[in-house]
């Protein structure tokens, strides 16, 4: 019994069997043709290639010189002659174009290029409800990422939507997919697949693949936290006890929830929340207390956050607090401050 893979490679090697006939069949005809009007008018060479060109075009360019009847019936019969040759042709252009998917492997290989020149980007794992979130994200902020995903439908969507997007279609878990997406040049890696056990090997896979990667996972089920835990996720995200988290406390305490959403709200709001930590400042910012780096007076932010070498968060810290190794500040500020702290930063 033949497997899918012999028969298709039958049905092309016919295809391009079925080309190379078409093409052979062109020449053939061009070389008839420049032969006869060399022979039957004793025109040159190349008023003859001219002449045989353009019939077999049929573009209907006036003749080189006046044909004499010899000449007018064979090119007569050199016409009935190429409409075959010519339908023959198109009908073996487009087979082959058909089973090759020429227009598809295009996109692909400029999709595999786009991907090879990523750095310092994220790895997106599952293209369903909270990983086009995501990806709608990204994409406002031009953060660069990679989509990978098992189903065709999804694929299909990413190449409908209006988001330039690179993907891959293919299984997250396994090492070569996620070496193809640039684990070892990316910064982080999101798994947000719908089954625990996809994410857990994931997570795992890109843990061996990339040991100081970023990495981020959903959970459905809380049984496997643990298991999320001790693969190498960073962060473990339940969508379902933050939705409702949110929603109670929309009762117990709305004024709070409707600050933080109007903030956090990247549409309506131009207020943002950003770390900044020990490593990724200038050396001549680091081991300094807030009072010396003097943020808020240089840039308008605020520093309402401070999280210390052993992760433990710390809110509005005082003036006197360090920014030590494995430490970071958050602050708060509008778009135009924040910008303004970047370059500060840059510049002390």
């Amino acid at each position: 019994m033949f497997n899918s893979r012999f028969i298709r490679w039958i049905i092309l090697s016919g295809s391009v069997f079925q080309l190379g006939i078409a093409a052979l069949l062109l020449l053939s005809s061009l070389i008839v043709g420049t032969i006869g009007f060399v022979l039957l008018e004793g025109w040159t060479i190349l008023d003859a290639f001219y002449m045989a060109v353009i019939t077999i075009s049929t573009v209907g360019f006036t003749e080189v010189e006046p044909l004499s009847p010899s000449g007018r019936l064979f090119t007569s019969f050199l016409i009935i002659f190429n409409i075959g040759i010519f339908a023959y042709a198109v009908s073996a252009f487009t087979s082959y174009f058909i089973e090759h998917d020429i227009f598809k492997q295009i996109h692909k290989y400029l999709i595999v290029q786009g991907i090879g020149q990523l750095r310092e980007h994220v790895i997106i794992c599952g293209y369903g409800r909270y990983g086009r979130e995501i990806c709608e994200h990204f994409d406002l902020h031009n953060i660069p990422f990679v989509v990978i995903d098992t189903s065709e439908k999804s694929i299909e969507a990413i190449r409908q939507s209006e988001q330039n997007i690179f993907y891959l279609h293919g299984d997250a878990t396994h090492d070569g997919i996620l070496e193809k997406a640039g684990i070892k040049r990316a910064s982080a890696i999101i798994s947000a697949m719908s089954e625990d056990t996809d994410n857990v090997f994931t997570v795992l896979t890109a843990r061996q693949l990339n040991p100081s990667i970023k990495i981020i996972s959903r959970v459905v089920q809380e049984s496997a936290v643990r298991k999320l835990k001790l693969a190498g996720a960073d962060h473990i995200i339940t969508p379902e006890q933050v939705g409702g988290f949110y929603m109670a406390t929309l009762v117990t305490n709305p004024g709070a929830i409707d600050f933080l959403s109007f903030i956090t709200n990247e549409y309506e709001s131009h207020i943002g929340i950003k770390e900044f930590n020990f490593e990724n400042v200038p050396s001549n910012c680091q081991s300094k207390t807030i009072a010396e780096l003097g943020i808020r007076h240089a840039t308008g932010c605020n520093v309402i956050g401070y999280k210390n070498p052993k992760g433990k968060y710390m809110i509005n810290p005082s003036p006197d607090t360090k920014l030590l190794a494995g430490s970071s500040f958050i602050v708060l500020g509008n778009e135009t401050q924040l910008e303004k702290l970047k370059d500060y930063l840059e510049s002390l």
